[in-house]
């Protein structure tokens, strides 16, 4: 079975669709810093920026407790019923459900209860995450991911490779929402942070969340020659600062300050063996530095021989990265905009099609709620 179509039909840009009330409702949100909520937040961006009107429903509404093992994840109570009258009140006439936290359960609730079609993402491979921390069977966990979305009338899904590993798990109604950068931030002229100056070359550089899931030490008990760099935060920064005293541990990065770490950077290493994208890896390639990664999802969605390398041997794919041609790699992570893959984004949300049928053909009038219904 093959994707659906992520791109709006022919007449049908985003620029001239009606704009849509879309409420979201996310376990993932501010202040939390990581690849879902960048994702969101700028998918949220672009739709009010195209005219959509745009709801999010997240933990910082309501009372919270940190996630046991991620504490950064705030775990929201909420009243009973507290959801349904925000989503009521909103009259959405699309709901995307982002995460399969206790929001995203609450909402999918809801939604069943009244039978009201909606949509789910898979952003994190929380099944191989949970195995990690808990060393339980991931397919323990893969029993509630299965649950969680089977209702769904699409799964938003990032690359190909986690496509596949889906419908493996018999979720089938599947749809690709691809990932964008910030073409104005994440350039090759991106000034370099001063902590580079005088740093043994190549500057191999990691930049995410400092977690066990992230692999990081894979990456850190290397042995090829030159500097490794840890920008980033998390609850593993202080054993791997004990444990590796040679490597930089530069802490969080934004903006143009996170641009000049990549920029400057000869080789950008993605360890990770877990995630359905990874974010950081065409930022970096924006910037013009290749990747070296391991050939797993996410890296082998997105990286080329012409902008990196894949091994097994994670010291071979750096060496291999080293002589891609960064214009190339510039070149090839510019084409990752945000307004494509918010675009994909809008033509994945449940009945959408179906509502914009009835407005400009059938010339009838109808309400929010009913639109959203199957």
């Amino acid at each position: 079975m093959t994707l659906m179509q992520s791109i709006p039909g022919p007449g049908r840009s985003i620029a001239c669709q009606t704009p849509q009330r879309i409420a979201i409702v996310t376990d993932a949100w501010h202040p939390q810093m990581n690849g879902v909520v960048r994702t969101l937040t700028t998918t949220c961006e672009q739709l009010r920026e195209d005219g959509h009107e745009v709801m999010v429903v997240s933990p910082d509404q309501f009372a919270s407790i940190p996630c046991p093992t991620y504490p950064e994840i705030r775990l929201a109570f909420t009243r009973p019923g507290a959801v349904a009258s925000l989503l009521r009140s909103f009259a959405p006439e699309a709901i995307h459900i982002a995460t399969e936290g206790p929001l995203g359960m609450t909402a999918r609730r809801y939604c069943a209860r009244h039978s009201i079609c909606f949509t789910t993402a898979y952003h994190t491979q929380f099944p191989d995450y949970l195995a990690k921390r808990t060393r339980l069977p991931a397919q323990w966990f893969w029993r509630y991911i299965q649950w969680f979305h089977r209702p769904a009338k699409r799964v938003l899904v990032a690359t190909e490779s986690i496509s596949d590993e889906l419908r493996a798990h018999g979720l089938t109604r599947l749809h690709r929402w691809s990932r964008g950068v910030d073409l104005s931030c994440f350039t090759p002229d991106a000034p370099p942070p001063p902590e580079f100056a005088d740093l043994p070359k190549p500057i191999q550089l990691y930049v995410g969340r400092v977690a066990v899931e992230k692999n990081i030490e894979a990456f850190l008990a290397g042995s090829y020659p030159g500097t490794r760099v840890v920008v980033g935060d998390g609850p593993a920064l202080a054993s791997l600062k004990a444990r590796y005293p040679d490597a930089h541990f530069l802490g969080r990065r934004t903006g143009r300050e996170l641009a000049g770490c990549y920029a400057a950077a000869d080789v950008f290493v993605f360890p990770s063996r877990t995630d359905t994208f990874g974010l950081v890896m065409i930022e970096a390639l924006a910037c013009g530095t290749p990747v070296a990664a391991y050939p797993v999802a996410g890296p082998c969605d997105i990286i080329t021989d012409d902008v990196g390398a894949m091994c097994e041997d994670l010291d071979r794919a750096i060496a291999a990265a080293l002589f891609c041609d960064r214009k190339v790699c510039a070149a090839y992570g510019a084409g990752f905009t945000w307004a494509s893959a918010t675009g994909q984004f809008l033509s994945g949300l449940a009945a959408f099609d179906a509502l914009f049928e009835a407005r400009h053909h059938d010339d009838i009038e109808i309400s929010p709620i009913f639109a959203v219904h199957c």
